[in-house]
């Protein structure tokens, strides 16, 4: 099995935190890069092999901002260069000031069958600093209205952390969404990222970031509340009812190759991934002159193993003891780390497999560097 990732670099808008790549004048050159992004999915088709996509997500930028039929093109181009499963996930990042009911039946009738909207806050107050396009009364509206047309394998995306959020209104931005009956959400720590306009609002003093202790006690809030309510975290940043969880990323954390399409897309294969070049103009004319416009790594056993525990750990999956051996040699002390991460109670084995505790998860990277291969 496999994935595709189509990386849509569109926004209206940009968003002070935000340091993904995209543009916000694409009006003038958007018929050339879904052409080149064709071109590309063409060129490509090989590098998966003979797996069958179990999956295939829009993300971006803003997918939302495509067309039906720009929509369409994609999957019907996918499903006449690909096996694709019968049961295949097919994801769209949309944000809220996008849905309407027009928007949302077309999505729906085009084949996109999971919604993940960006909502974010439902301050106004944080919006507007965000530099989000949606006020809290469209995020409320997305969402009823994507229920009502028949979507219910629906994401929210919520972000603690943020600049002036009490605890109580924390609370009730989790509440919200439970009350509303999503099946998934997924929720991130804001982080000030570099040459971002957040960054410079944090610097004047404008903003004034949460602190460690703050932003633990969010998270210990998040989980609680959505566990509580049936909502179960299956990764650090992600919580789902049974049988909702994202596919799509699930399989990136378990090593499943995907395909990436679009300028600044990844892709993996197993033992090597590349990424396109985040320059649009750079993407298209190397797509249309048949250049390179991707860098290619190849990864050492010690790569693939420090990987695997990076990204297994995270969920409720875990890492196979076997799967590690299979890759290399545990490394001098591994399992004296394990024993003692275990005594700690952050680390536990069952059946071949490490699982990180709730409390462990709280120092996930910490505990995976302790496990690494150190590469010298």
């Amino acid at each position: 099995m496999a994935g595709i990732y189509i990386h849509i670099p569109f926004c209206k808008q940009q968003c002070s935190y935000c340091d993904f790549h995209f543009s916000t004048t694409f009006q003038k050159y958007r018929e050339r890069m879904l052409k080149a992004m064709s071109m590309e999915l063409e060129n490509r088709s090989d590098y998966l092999g003979n797996e069958t996509i179990q999956t295939i997500y829009f993300g971006g930028g803003t997918p939302s901002l495509l067309t039906q039929e720009e929509i369409k093109a994609f999957l019907d181009q996918i499903h006449s260069l690909f096996d694709v499963a019968e049961d295949v996930e097919v994801s769209l990042e949309a944000n809220p000031d996008d849905c309407d009911a027009t928007s949302l039946q077309n999505w729906k009738s085009t084949g996109i069958n999971r919604l993940s909207i960006g909502i974010q806050s439902f301050k106004a107050s944080d919006l507007q600093w965000m530099n989000r396009a949606h006020t809290p009364k469209e995020a409320e509206q997305c969402v009823a209205l994507a229920q009502s047309v028949g979507f219910d394998n629906i994401t929210v995306d919520l972000m603690y952390g943020l600049p002036g959020l009490s605890e109580e209104e924390w609370r009730n931005h989790i509440q919200k969404v439970i009350d509303w009956g999503v099946p998934h959400v997924s929720s991130y720590c804001l982080t000030v990222e570099k040459n971002t306009l957040l960054e410079r609002h944090v610097q004047s003093g404008e903003l004034q970031v949460a602190t460690d202790e703050e932003e633990s006690r969010q998270f210990e809030i998040l989980v609680s509340m959505l566990k509580d309510a049936g909502i179960e975290q299956y990764e650090i940043s992600n919580f789902s009812k049974p049988g909702f969880e994202s596919q799509h990323n699930s399989n990136y954390w378990k090593g499943v190759p995907y395909l990436g399409i679009g300028p600044s897309a990844h892709s993996f294969q197993g033992t090597s991934r590349q990424w396109n070049v985040a320059n649009n103009s750079m993407y298209m004319k190397a797509v249309e002159e048949e250049i390179d416009y991707f860098e290619v790594e190849v990864l050492s056993p010690a790569d693939r193993f420090n990987e695997l525990i990076l990204t297994g750990l995270r969920t409720i999956y875990g890492v196979s003891i076997r799967q590690l051996s299979e890759i290399q040699d545990f490394p001098k002390g591994f399992s004296e780390n394990v024993e003692q991460l275990k005594s700690q109670g952050w680390m536990e084995e069952k059946s071949d497999r490490l699982y990180l505790t709730p409390e462990g998860r709280l120092r996930a990277d910490f505990i995976a560097s302790e496990l690494f291969i150190v590469q010298g």
